[in-house]
């Protein structure tokens, strides 16, 4: 067997967050007296950590340094209370960890979220299944595409990056997993289209999870 690892992204690889997330900055807007955006757009809003969705989903013209810092403080005390009211794993996702169990496959998570809400979700709505290790952004760990938290993964698993299948959703994972020397796919059921994700450097798109299982059997 070619791959002997898979490291997911999280948000829009294995759990559709975008609702909770959208609802989370809209709140913040409405409160700030700024327009809110339809949930569909924050599609584009996601995928580079908090502080680049605030930057996005805010009027940079209209805020301050200071004030930028306080907004990304509202929106993750906004986000820690209504993260789990909409976000659930994507259908097949259950399916796709337990066939990777049952192979005894390593597996891993690496998101630009914060560290305290990627291992906050992964425990709550991904509890059944074992990882290898479960990364968010944090001191030491720089944001995706920058591949080392990635790297450092596939250290801790002895395993070489050409060794490892990398699953995500946006151009920055698609970059992270070329920088890195992983196996780049695509998930099409994400928040992304697939161009972005052959633009990305995608050697395979998945339509649905279970499709990864064909590199493992």
């Amino acid at each position: 067997m070619k791959y002997k690892a898979v490291i997911f992204d999280l948000d829009g690889t294995l759990l559709d967050t975008l609702k909770d997330l959208a609802l989370s900055v809209n709140t913040v807007l409405k409160e700030k007296g700024f327009k809110e955006h339809p949930v569909d757009d924050y599609r584009y809003f996601v995928g580079e950590g908090i502080e680049a969705l605030v930057e996005k989903a805010f009027p940079a013209e209209s805020i301050s340094k200071e004030e930028f810092e306080g907004l990304v403080s509202q929106v993750k005390e906004e986000y820690s209370r209504r993260w789990a009211d909409y976000t659930k794993p994507y259908p097949e996702v259950p399916e796709l960890l337990n066939f990777l169990e049952e192979k005894s496959i390593p597996k891993a998570i690496f998101s630009n979220k914060p560290h305290e809400f990627t291992t906050i979700t992964v425990e709550t709505l991904l509890a059944g299944w074992k990882f290898k290790a479960v990364c968010g952004i944090q001191p030491g760990v720089p944001r995706k595409p920058d591949p080392r938290g990635a790297l450092q993964i596939a250290e801790d698993m002895q395993l070489s990056p050409g060794q490892i299948v990398y699953l995500g959703d946006t151009i920055t994972d698609m970059q992270t997993a070329v920088r890195g020397g992983f196996y780049p796919v695509g998930a099409l059921w994400g928040f992304r289209p697939k161009e972005e994700l052959l633009e990305g450097g995608a050697s395979m798109l998945a339509e649905t999870p279970l499709d990864l299982t064909k590199l493992f059997s």
